[in-house]
């Protein structure tokens, strides 16, 4: 890389990191979520606004081919594998155990009502979608099945945290049917990837893909949870703390996103599945681990943010249309099925609710989702706009909904006291 190429990419991601830390610090203040506030900096320096009014000045910070954009590229990847490794961390599979028959019911009716009607928007109205959905309906339709399904765990978790709900039955029924949706959805999405491919190229079998999605799962989640436990253990004693520690999680983070590329799994899924493995370590390592999850929050999960701000025109792309029937399908199969499962579970109506709003946030997580659907071309820029979109409105809404549901008192049942401890 030449001095010119240097100059450029370091200001390139530090003009990045301002808009991220400056919007974002602004977001914060107005309690909405920083991601909005990452996002938008990303807009504001994308092509939507700096290209429209400085289009040289944008060329020249952020060129489409250079030693410079590549560099800049690997930066965020390498951020992204990071994130979905900080993400897995949030896993909890004890939680699984908990309250079982309200988690099952709550999770299933939560990925697959929302499934289901983001499959039928795609099938029965594939003109509004675009040549996507004309052109490979049945991938398109599973593909918007599973972006609307998923929730965004990270997100989750911080809005049980400041409603002081996390260790609380209702935070362990939200937190337990979110992680379980999370892990089924990845599986999906990266099923969907693998079988994504361009015209005239020869596919993969659906069944083949799923079958090594399984398999690759199972590794990963045996060799992380035992050879990665004394790995990260013999690193404690015998490697400077926290530092030797931080280090062997990196290797393990990058080898299993090379072992999922190696088998036709994208990277992020790996690094996500690792996240969860480790994350069922000893308290001493979750010490080291937040160190790991401070510094991808403050360096990487920005810079990743404001690029999906970089990816399209927003103003160009913006198809109101498609953004409200997106945010409508989205809201409506999320809640209602959550809400549903939830009853179901026996939770009474007013936290079923509760917990339907607290499970609709896409958060970050959509719009990784949408991204990399993006990069691989399975959407185009009006359906990645009305994707961020989404995520970002049902993140901002989920919180002071879910906190005024659970101040009111219930008009019918009995209520949940939140303060009890969980089941057993």
């Amino acid at each position: 890389m030449n001095t010119h190429d240097l100059i450029v990419f370091f200001l390139g991601i530090s003009a990045m990191l301002a808009v991220a830390l400056l919007l974002g610090h602004v977001m914060r203040r107005l309690h909405l979520p920083g991601v909005a506030g990452e996002l938008l900096g990303g807009i504001l320096l994308g092509p939507t606004v700096f290209e429209a009014l400085a289009p040289e000045w944008y060329a020249w910070l952020f060129p489409a081919t250079s030693t410079a954009s590549l560099s800049r590229d690997a930066v965020i990847k390498l951020g992204l594998l990071f994130f979905l490794f900080s993400a897995g961390l949030q896993v909890n599979l004890a939680h699984l155990r908990q309250r079982g028959l309200s988690i099952a019911a709550t999770s299933i009716s939560g990925i697959v009502v929302p499934f289901g009607l983001g499959l039928g928007s795609a099938l029965l109205l594939p003109n509004l979608w675009g040549f996507q959905a004309t052109g490979n309906t049945w991938l398109f339709a599973l593909f918007l099945g599973t972006a609307l399904s998923i929730s965004a765990l990270p997100v989750i978790a911080r809005i049980l945290m400041d409603l002081d709900l996390m260790q609380k039955p209702l935070g362990a029924v939200v937190i337990a049917a979110a992680t379980l949706d999370d892990l089924i959805g990845w599986a999906l999405f990266v099923v969907i990837l693998g079988n994504f491919v361009p015209a005239g190229q020869p596919g993969r079998s659906l069944w083949v893909t799923l079958g090594l999605v399984l398999a690759f799962s199972a590794l990963a989640l045996s060799i992380g949870r035992w050879p990665g436990r004394h790995a990260l253990r013999w690193s404690q004693s015998h490697l400077p703390w926290p530092s030797g520690f931080i280090g062997v999680t990196a290797i393990l983070v990058l080898i299993a996103a090379a072992a999922a590329e190696a088998v036709g799994i994208h990277a992020i899924f790996g690094a996500f599945l690792i996240g969860v493995a480790l994350a069922q370590s000893s308290e001493e390592h979750k010490q080291a681990h937040q160190v790991v999850s401070q510094f991808v929050r403050s360096f990487f999960a920005p810079l990743y943010f404001v690029s999906v701000g970089l990816q399209a025109d927003f103003a160009a792309n913006f198809d109101l249309r498609l953004v409200l029937l997106t945010l409508f399908v989205a809201c409506i199969g999320k809640i209602g099925g959550v809400s549903l499962g939830a009853w179901l579970g026996r939770l009474p109506p007013r936290e079923a609710l509760a917990v339907g709003f607290g499970m609709n946030a896409r958060g970050a997580m959509g719009m990784i989702l949408a991204s990399v659907a993006l990069e691989y071309e399975l959407i185009d820029g009006r359906i990645f706009v009305s994707l961020i979109v989404m995520a970002l409105v049902t993140s901002i809404l989920s919180a002071p909904i879910m906190q005024r549901l659970l101040m009111k008192p219930p008009t019918s049942g009995q209520r949940v006291d939140v303060n009890q401890a969980p089941a057993k």
